[in-house]
């Protein structure tokens, strides 16, 4: 794909502090390596991401709490920056919500799809999406919003144990609550307490049938639509190793065909009416054989390079051209390839006791080491044209995993308490702790 040229430039917006997120990196590399004078949201001037030579300018995350009001002075202050209107790429749910409510103040200073405004929020919402996949005809585990402590506790004998608890809108859960977005529910009586503490949490708990692990059973979609009828890149990408294991964010995809999860992605994004990049993330019960939808993310999800196509085209790329008013070109496939987060998948291996790296392992079509490679190798992090991101990202991170180390040598009680459960849920995606920090999605 030749480069876009000297056209409107692009500002990558993320809102929650987690200064590893590679995604936004990968957004950054490719809008910039196109030519595009790419701008970027950041939460420090010490991120790794503000040490890409492919970033023009970096602009500081207001501190404290994001009100609708604060977030709208400060687009308005980035644009009187930038100068001329600009393409606005929404990274995370939190972004995404405040910039679908904000559009119609936002015209002339940003190009953005043409969406109802309160769309991502309702995507975003867990509690509407069961509702959602039952009128489109998409497979969802049975769930259970409970209405009182005892109603969460008898939803174990209606689920079964253990459970998935969720959060229906977690980027309300409060720094520091010790409250997780999805944690796995061993008992009723954890069940009860957990509803306790939905006042703290500011929105519904939500519990589902938890779907056992299988290994080739988790896939997620990632997808460019420029109306209901129209994706313009897309694919599907089958989960190899995740962090935490077998729960959490993608360490390792493989560009896989998967034609039953590609048909309910165009499905649900027809029914709603989605326009630009979603994220979606499936696994396969395996006493059915169906696919059933876990998380509907509206924003790139941070492995989203993954679906690069032979000309360079994927899901940032499509919609910065389609915004622009130029043709976006069919998208060739590339099934085989392969997207590596480094610092999570050596977190992986090591957890599940260091296996062979398993390239496209797993029984899928297509796969093998030779297609792998044939397709290539995507990473996080790690590109020999613009190396200065990768050497932060191991500094930030040998400095996090000292001074973790430090804490769990003090003595004293640690921080946290409420309900025990697990670091992450097999029964979902948003599996990641409350602070984003320690994981990427």
């Amino acid at each position: 794909m030749p480069p876009f040229g000297a056209g409107a430039p692009a500002l990558l917006l993320r809102l929650d502090r987690n200064p590893l997120h590679h995604g936004t990196l990968g957004a950054v590399r490719s809008l910039g390596r196109a030519g595009v004078e790419v701008h970027a949201v950041v939460e420090s001037a010490d991120s790794p991401v503000t040490r890409s030579r492919h970033l023009h300018h970096s602009h500081l995350r207001p501190q404290g709490r994001i009100t609708p009001d604060v977030f709208r002075k400060m687009l308005l202050r980035i644009s009187d920056r930038i100068g001329r209107p600009a393409v606005l790429i929404a990274m995370d749910d939190i972004s995404a919500i405040h910039v679908a409510a904000l559009a119609p103040r936002l015209t002339g200073r940003y190009l953005l799809p043409a969406q109802p405004l309160d769309l991502p929020e309702r995507l975003a919402d867990k509690s509407e999406l069961a509702g959602l996949c039952a009128e489109s005809g998409i497979a969802h585990p049975a769930t259970v919003i409970p209405g009182s402590a005892a109603d969460a506790a008898s939803a174990a004998r209606e689920l079964g144990l253990p459970m998935v608890a969720k959060w229906s809108r977690p980027w309300l859960l409060p720094t520091g609550s010790g409250l997780r977005s999805t944690t796995l529910v061993r008992s009723a009586a954890d069940a009860a307490r957990l509803y306790e503490q939905h006042t703290t949490a500011g929105s519904r708990l939500l519990l589902q049938r938890w779907l056992p692990y299988e290994p080739g059973n988790d896939w997620f979609f990632h997808g460019y639509f420029a109306d209901r009828d129209r994706c313009l890149m897309g694919g599907t990408g089958r989960k190899v190793l995740s962090w935490p294991v077998r729960a959490g964010l993608t360490a390792m995809g493989s560009w896989q065909p998967n034609r039953e999860v590609e048909l309910a992605a165009g499905r649900l994004a027809a029914h709603v009416g989605y326009r630009g990049i979603l994220d979606l993330d499936f696994r396969r019960d395996p006493s059915t054989g169906r696919f059933h939808l876990l998380d509907f993310n509206p924003r790139p999800g941070a492995q989203f390079r993954l679906f690069t196509d032979r000309s360079g085209l994927d899901v940032v790329r499509a919609q910065y051209l389609d915004l622009t008013g130029r043709t976006v070109p069919p998208p060739v496939a590339r099934p085989g390839r392969v997207f590596v987060a480094e610092n999570y998948a050596l977190l992986s291996l090591l957890a599940s006791g260091g296996r062979p790296w398993p390239f496209a392992a797993g029984g899928t079509r297509g796969g093998g080491r030779a297609g792998t490679e044939k397709a290539g190798t995507e990473r996080a992090w790690f590109a020999g044209d613009d190396v200065s991101p990768f050497l932060a990202m191991g500094a930030v991170w040998c400095g996090k995993g000292l001074r973790k180390g430090a804490r769990r040598l003090r003595p004293g009680p640690r921080r946290g308490g409420g309900v025990p459960a697990t670091r992450a849920s097999p029964g979902g995606s948003s599996t990641h702790p409350l602070d984003p920090a320690s994981a990427p999605r």
